[in-house]
């Protein structure tokens, strides 16, 4: 690796301008962005929709910005702070893959600068503090009853999902029923991807909801309970973004992880825009696929922090295709073009999102070494004809920037003055007007992304989402709860399914990140270890390296 001073004076950034985490890491000021700049160009990664085939979006992400720096360009990378409970259960690492991976791995997957410490620990700190509130009676009609904020470990712990607190006595009150969560799922975590600078950070931090009055219902706010003062305290090192490099030396910005099913799954609004200050190019990545990750990134953080994305490059793999078209996971290898043919839709209707959004389209075809050249072409003929400017081969896991050097240039041909006889891409557009209500938003999206035939309230629901905009939380966007695994609310379901019935449980508020979740099926907050967790492989060897990683 090399030291990270010499990474960030590629970056323009002086010594004096980043705080040094040891020799490869470091953490960027606000106060040392430079000024962005408006002609830098956004890229950011999607794909179709996951399945247990893997599709290599990262992986791809960190090639191509490893790519483009091979054809001459200073790209800058962003991406999630992966999530350290997700690690230890049975999700892999979040620093991609073979030769396209960002470093030090072990640094950042695990502890890195303490931003999920920090997160977790605000978070906690408010917890306390309300129920303080509630024991002290500081907040007239503030009951436990009326409480929703719950707490947040680091760990996946079943036995942590339906807890009551408060046990043993008045002393030790208010005696509750509850929950946890894990710290990536904490509303905090969201709010601190999307502000732009410490004065958003203390407004969002002070509008979000711990509970509701008795009997009016009135919102309580992490203002009304005095915690937001002591969180900005706390999270005052978390907000600065986290340099670090991949494998190739190329700046990465690793920044934030927020849940992509609860929350929009992106990395820092901050990270995005101190790459457009520093490089020619900026990749970013947008969790899960284009119709949970990508709607998300365009309606939620490019809508509210004015970001404008240039061109999505949508990842694809014939494995995870064919998985779409109904092989099992264990036979995805062989070929199969008639199963490839009952997945491409996948692929076609990850374009369309695209195209709806108004972005212009490469189609990355992430290379494994059974790819079958008939296969290959069928892919590629059918991501021309549903409307991708170029398809290229990314074999970055295997040969990192080199192998992502076809990609990079069709992004960059995508990149240049359109020539005569071409149409100009149309600048982003929106699925719905932030005006509309809650339910229209939520059709627009169920309709138009997951392709459902009916929106389905359950009437508490619809009463929840009715209420919310009574409170002024009417014009806020959605950002759906649902599984990511499927474009239904089942996530056995593969494949492009039309005119289903999509049911709506439930309505929640983060009132602080800025959005109404509705809640599409049964969402995990708090995951369960595996009966043989990752856990179980990691250690530390005598000359003090992590392994199992």
């Amino acid at each position: 690796m090399r030291p990270i001073l010499d990474v960030a004076r590629d970056l323009g950034l002086s010594t004096d301008a980043v705080e040094p985490y040891g020799r490869y890491m470091a953490k960027v000021p606000l106060e040392s962005f430079p000024s962005q700049r408006q002609d830098t160009p956004l890229v950011v990664v999607t794909a179709i929709t996951p399945t247990p085939a893997g599709e290599g979006k990262t992986t791809t992400a960190i090639g191509l910005s490893d790519g483009l720096a091979r054809l001459g360009k200073r790209p800058v990378l962003t991406i999630r702070q992966p999530s350290m409970s997700l690690l230890f259960g049975q999700k892999g690492g979040g620093t991609g893959g073979g030769k396209a991976r960002v470093v030090p791995e072990a640094e950042i997957n695990l502890n890195f600068t303490g931003d999920s410490h920090a997160i977790a620990s605000a978070h906690n700190l408010l917890a306390a503090m309300t129920d303080a509130a509630v024991y002290y009676r500081a907040v007239p009609g503030l009951a436990a009853s009326g409480l929703e904020w719950r707490r947040v470990v680091n760990t996946q712990d079943r036995a942590l999902r339906h807890v009551v607190t408060g046990l043993g006595g008045r002393g030790n009150g208010p005696m509750r029923e509850t929950g946890f969560d894990v710290d990536a799922a904490s509303e905090i975590m969201a709010v601190l991807a999307l502000a732009t600078g410490y004065d958003d950070l203390r407004a969002r931090l002070g509008r979000m909801v711990v509970g509701f009055t008795s009997p009016e219902g009135k919102p309580v706010t992490a203002a009304d309970v005095g915690a937001v003062g002591p969180m900005m305290a706390i999270l005052k090192d978390a907000l600065k973004p986290n340099l670090v490099q991949t494998l190739e030396g190329t700046p990465a910005l690793v920044h934030t992880g927020p849940f992509g099913n609860i929350a929009h799954g992106c990395s820092s609004v901050l990270a995005d825009r101190l790459g457009l200050a520093c490089g020619d190019i900026l990749v970013t990545e947008a969790g899960f696929g284009a119709d949970l990750g990508l709607e998300k990134f365009m309606h939620i953080k490019a809508r509210s922090s004015g970001l404008r994305p240039s061109v999505a490059v949508v990842v694809a793999t014939l494995r995870a295709l064919k998985y779409q078209g109904g092989v099992p996971l264990k036979d995805v290898e062989s070929p199969n073009a008639e199963a490839l043919a009952q997945g491409i839709p996948s692929l076609e209707h990850a374009l369309e999102i695209v195209r709806a959004f108004g972005l212009p389209a490469v189609v990355a075809v992430n290379r494994f070494p059974q790819d079958a050249p008939q296969e290959l072409a069928m892919v590629r003929q059918a991501a021309l004809r549903a409307g991708a400017l170029a398809v290229a081969d990314s074999f970055a896991f295997a040969q990192g920037g080199e192998g992502a050097r076809e990609l990079a240039q069709a992004v960059l041909d995508v990149l240049q003055p359109v020539p005569m006889g071409r149409e100009q891409p149309a600048q982003p557009r929106f699925l719905y007007p932030l005006e509309a209500s809650i339910p229209e938003k939520v059709e627009a999206i169920a309709k138009q992304v997951y392709l459902a035939g009916d929106v389905q309230w359950d009437d508490d629901a619809l009463e929840q989402a009715e209420r919310y905009a009574k409170l002024g939380w009417g014009t806020l966007p959605v950002c759906m709860a649902k599984t990511p695994f499927s474009l239904t609310a089942d996530s056995s379901v593969k494949g492009v399914p039309r005119g289903h019935a999509f049911r709506i449980t439930g309505v929640r508020i983060s009132a602080g990140a800025g959005f109404v979740y509705p809640m599409a099926g049964e969402i995990q907050t708090m995951p369960g270890l595996p009966r043989r967790p990752n856990a179980l492989l990691f250690d530390l060897d005598a000359q003090g390296n992590v392994v199992g990683l």
